[in-house]
């Protein structure tokens, strides 16, 4: 299965950052293809120019490719996938097409905020189209959803799990669908989701176009994609594992007994109004957010335990400036796409480096800058040495007068948190009822977007089952 290399990234002296922006300064969404009332949904956001990934993709989604990109959260990627899929669902007459229940294109995400802020910018650059969008994901009543899937659906981002459980309760069906999204597929790995990408993808028709995108392409998500894509463009922007330019980096030597004093300090002394935590488990992130709430500085935390309702609570106060603090863990920030996040502080280092680059990412986007600060007491050094490794090169550590780190203060291990799937309804088909997988996909017509694909002379691919 051949890679068609068409790349943005790093590799070469000229595809630098400065260099890339130069070289799309002078595209437009109009050019790559777009049509003029996706265009004036992107002006009245206030978006006049592409970014890379979206001048890579954009074609090459219209044009009825497969693809694999690597590309860092704060490049666009949404809009990479998003406006060429609805451009193309914008050409079909939905009035000749008896589609009331059947879903055209699914997004599968790995966590409930992020298949809600893809979902939005689905409707938001969508607004002027006559395409209907649905989000499901776990953790709410499944009736309202099931209501939803009697109407017509063109677009459906979910979760896995909850995507598992329609297909057991027979209340969705996927032999329509023309195109699968899978993002952030190397997170969705991560939490042990393969298996059940591998029971969805039997029920979907054979015959499709296939969006793979990920942070990195590790051996594992090369692996997926041998057995999902065929023939794809193949696209990364910015540097694999590397963060964003505009993010400031620090380290500040602290014992683990004076770290949440060093953060209340930083917080507080340097008056940061809105500061994105990173906790490395779910209990560990009540018990800070609570003892900073008990300080006088507003906190909030938000991890896979919480109800969706809390979550999205937690969420709005955030990005509306009305909580100072949000703490997290590392799956429950996927999805937090706020575009002037100033600060990002570590206050555990994760296990694996790449986490690392996931959380600095937060910040530092749309443009604007970014700092990013880790609290590292001496059970992390050899976490910190991984991320320095992994970025090849050395963090600058500057010590907080009155935090100096105690000598005589030995290394503790460090438990690793458990990576937990999210809660599944227990009258999904995992709880007895037959496997899905074992069912064959109905027979196919002609899809709405092949007569595109054909035209611009690209042949529609048949993937694998993914097995």
């Amino acid at each position: 299965m051949s890679l068609v290399v068409n790349t943005v990234s790093a590799k070469t002296s000229e595809n630098t950052p400065d260099s890339l922006q130069k070289q799309t300064a002078n595209v437009t969404f109009a050019q790559l293809g777009l049509s003029p009332k996706i265009v004036k949904a992107l002006e009245a956001q206030g978006y006049t120019s592409p970014t890379p990934i979206q001048v890579e993709a954009i074609p090459a989604v219209i044009a009825g490719r497969d693809l694999l990109a690597a590309a860092q959260t704060g490049t666009g990627k949404t809009a990479g996938f998003t406006l060429p899929i609805l451009e193309l669902l914008s050409r079909v007459d939905f009035s000749r097409v008896n589609h009331k229940a059947k879903i055209r294109t699914l997004i599968l995400t790995p966590t409930r905020e992020l298949a809600s802020q893809v979902e939005e910018s689905v409707r938001t650059y969508g607004q002027h189209l006559d395409v209907k969008s649905l989000v499901i994901f776990g953790g709410v009543n499944i009736n309202p959803q099931k209501d939803k899937l009697n109407r017509r659906v063109d677009i459906l981002v979910a979760t896995p799990g909850r995507l598992l459980d329609h297909i057991g309760q027979k209340t969705i069906d996927l032999s329509g669908v023309d195109t699968l999204v899978l993002d952030e597929a190397d997170r969705m790995l991560d939490m042990g989701f393969i298996r059940d990408i591998r029971r969805i993808l039997p029920l979907l028709p054979k015959t499709r176009q296939n969006l793979l995108f990920s942070a990195t392409f590790s051996q594992e998500i090369k692996t997926l994609a041998a057995g999902i894509l065929n023939d794809p463009v193949y696209i990364e922007v910015a540097k694999q594992n590397a963060p964003a330019e505009l993010v400031s980096q620090v380290v500040h030597p602290v014992d683990r007994e004076k770290k949440r004093a060093l953060l209340e300090h930083l917080i507080t002394t340097n008056r940061w109004e809105q500061v994105l935590v990173f906790a490395r488990t779910k209990h560990g992130s009540n018990r800070l957010a609570e003892q900073l709430d008990n300080a006088g500085i507003s906190a909030m935390a938000i991890h896979g335990n919480k109800s969706q309702a809390a979550r999205e609570r937690a969420l709005s106060e955030f990005k509306a400036g009305r909580l100072r603090v949000l703490v997290a863990t590392d799956i429950a920030a996927r999805g937090i796409d706020i575009d002037q996040l100033p600060h990002v502080v570590n206050y555990e280092l994760p296990n694996t480096p790449e986490d690392y680059v996931h959380r600095i990412g937060r910040t530092g986007r749309a443009g604007s800058e970014g700092e990013a600060c880790s609290l590292v007491c001496i059970d992390e050094l050899g976490l910190l040495a991984n991320i320095e490794k992994l970025m090849k090169r050395k963090l600058e550590q500057r010590v907080i007068k009155g935090f100096e780190v105690d000598p005589k203060i030995r290394a503790e291990p460090l438990r690793k948190p458990q990576v937990a799937r999210p809660p599944r309804n227990p009258r999904s088909n995992l709880g007895g009822a037959a496997k899905p997988a074992g069912q064959k996909p109905k027979p196919q017509g002609t899809s709405p977007h092949s007569g595109h694909a054909n035209h611009a002379g690209q042949r529609r691919r048949s993937s694998g089952s993914g097995s």
